[in-house]
């Protein structure tokens, strides 16, 4: 793709976002950065950009031939991929298939727990605020989102969570659950944004349970860039 990329509007915590010669697309560079709880933690964790970028391409893609619309357009390198404008909707979604993390925490559960049919949560992406919980009715309270979009966004959502979930179960590994963000394109339309990668989902062995995800980060657990190269290796086995 003949793209020009211009001026940084952005740095997150895991990528930097660029402006281009058109007007309706962006770069995404992702880094090697690691952040938890809100920032509160931070660390390197080598190779990871190139990582999420390629995994989150390729998931993207295999998304898109099931239906889902998402903002991938291009990968222009390791690092960067080419992907369309959006504004983006504050609603963190997370999908949950297994007791884990903050839901155990919370609800005073162990982790494992397998549920009956998959949760769905929202979360006021707010860093000020420390991401709250909120429903449908808070999210259409704060404007964040229409009736219409929620109940969009929660289509996807739950058709990502069957995709995904039958994807990596192929390559041996369980989808204990995930955070998705969505964006509106300038024709107002809902598509699936952000990535897909072990930074936003927990992966468990099938085998053996071992985590392979941004836990061992959290936990320090160790072995996080060889858990990252594992998972990866697997995808593209079975892509």
């Amino acid at each position: 793709m003949n793209i020009e990329k211009k001026e940084q509007l952005y740095e997150g915590k895991a990528k930097k976002v660029y402006r281009t010669d058109n007007p309706d697309l962006l770069i995404v560079d992702y880094k090697d950065d690691a952040t938890a709880f809100n920032g509160l933690k931070k660390g390197t964790i080598t190779g990871k950009g190139v990582i999420n970028n390629r995994m989150s391409n390729l998931l993207m893609q295999l998304l898109a031939k099931a239906g889902i619309p998402t903002h991938y357009v291009e990968e222009l390198s390791e690092r960067e991929t080419v992907v369309k404008k959006v504004d983006i909707v504050p609603l963190e979604v997370i999908i949950r298939n297994i007791s884990a993390g903050s839901f155990a925490k919370r609800y005073g559960v162990e982790e494992g727990i397998v549920f009956d049919e998959p949760v769905i949560e929202f979360s006021y992406k707010n860093d000020d605020l420390g991401d709250p919980l909120i429903n449908a009715y808070h999210a259409r309270a704060l404007k964040l989102a229409t009736a219409e979009e929620i109940e969009t966004i929660k289509k996807y959502a739950f058709m990502v969570n069957e995709e995904l979930k039958k994807f990596w179960d192929e390559c041996g590994v369980t989808l204990v659950d995930f955070k998705l963000e969505f964006g509106k394109t300038s024709d107002g339309s809902i598509v699936l944004a952000d990535e897909i990668s072990p930074d936003t989902c927990r992966l468990w062995d099938k085998k053996t349970g071992e985590k392979l995800d941004k836990d061992r980060f959290r936990r320090d657990l160790g072995g996080v860039e060889d858990a990252y190269s594992e998972v990866m290796k697997r995808l593209l086995e079975h892509i």
